[in-house]
């Protein structure tokens, strides 16, 4: 039976899940003397901890923008936008109350660390405002496609406007978005980049999955750009500055992180869709589907996150190299049984949300 349903997604979610517990577990356990650029082993676990983020934010765009242009084609649009607007403010709920200091706030110490901005908050701003451009292009969906790349290549090329943004004057639970001098681990900006370029390409899957030869056409299309943003951008960047005279690509040239990394993501969605038929396993499809509960899992057990209690705390920054990696193992394995088979995730939650929005 043939079915529209991206399979590949679920195993780029589950991979990028994997290496984000493992390079969280690695990066707050691991002794400071065996940091070491000069080994070959930290750098490859370096290069590919750089990846993982952004592989998150492309897909967590491809998977929303995909189930939302398909809701179009069932009727169900109305629903699915909500359901949308109803995640992302899920999501930033969730971010802040991961971060709320229960303990502190007990002994009468209160203090601004809980409006710190993680990963969570910004998928959740993100397809809020996904769903806003999704619906004032509603009828032109050439439009929104268009649009969303436009932005996320903006936001790329702009990156040196906003590296250094002055947010004095700004409050403290907006400025948290928009830089990370107060600590925030993430921001809205560079990140939402990733999140309008996966849902350009989820565009594209909606147009043309399922014709003839666009599996092998967007697969070489993931290597070959991939592969030119990796290792040919800089030098592209710096001839548009040559030709047009705009300092700014000069700048994004010499710090040209954001079009590297996407490059890394565009090959790792080419690979895993050339592979996808290897890839249908049930295990890899669950783990790919229970990516927030693993999330909120592993920060709980790392961080101590709501308990004051976590490894960070019992562990920080003692263990060799050997000990860190069959620790990182052992952690993954422990995290995703807890997940699928221990708790029952967020589904009540949705279920009461959907039901309240009903009722509005």
């Amino acid at each position: 039976m043939k079915t529209d349903r991206l399979f590949f997604i679920d195993a780029v979610r589950a991979f990028a899940i994997v290496m984000m517990m493992q390079g969280h577990f690695v990066d707050t356990l691991l002794a400071p003397e065996y940091r070491d650029m000069g080994s070959s082993i930290f750098q490859v676990w370096s290069y590919f901890r750089g990846i993982t983020a952004p592989t998150f934010f492309t897909i967590s765009g491809i998977v929303f923008t995909y189930l939302l242009m398909k809701s179009k084609k069932k009727g169900l649009a109305p629903e699915r936008i909500r359901k949308g607007l109803m995640r992302g403010l899920l999501l930033i709920a969730i971010g802040y109350g991961l971060r709320v200091p229960i303990w502190d706030w007990l002994t009468g110490t209160f203090n601004n660390s809980f409006l710190i901005v993680d990963v969570l908050h910004c998928i959740g701003l993100s397809i809020i405002i996904t769903v806003g451009i999704y619906y004032l292009t509603f009828k032109k969906s050439l439009i929104f496609s268009i649009l969303m790349l436009v932005l996320g290549i903006s936001i790329f090329i702009m990156e040196p406007w906003y590296r250094d943004l002055d947010t004095s004057g700004i409050p403290l639970v907006f400025a948290n978005y928009l830089t990370q001098s107060k600590g925030s681990v993430f921001t809205i900006i560079p990140w939402l980049g990733y999140m309008s370029i996966g849902a350009f390409i989820a565009s594209l899957f909606y147009r043309y999955f399922g014709r003839e030869k666009f599996k092998p056409i967007i697969v070489s299309a993931f290597i070959i750009v991939g592969t030119v943003l990796i290792y040919n951008s800089s030098y592209l960047l710096m001839k548009l500055y040559y030709w047009s005279d705009i300092l700014l690509f000069k700048q994004v040239a010499y710090y040209n992180y954001l079009f590297i990394r996407l490059g890394n993501v565009l090959i790792l969605l080419g690979i895993f869709f050339a592979l996808e038929r290897f890839l249908k396993n049930q295990l890899i499809f669950k783990i790919g589907q229970k990516t927030l509960s693993i999330y909120i899992i592993h920060f709980v057990l790392i961080y101590g996150s709501l308990t004051g209690f976590g490894l960070s705390i019992l562990l920080s920054k003692s263990l060799n190299p050997y000990q860190a990696t069959i620790g990182a193992v052992f952690f993954v394995i422990i995290v995703c049984l807890i997940s699928l088979y221990g708790i029952k995730t967020n589904a009540f939650i949705y279920k009461k949300l959907r039901g309240f929005f009903k009722r509005s």
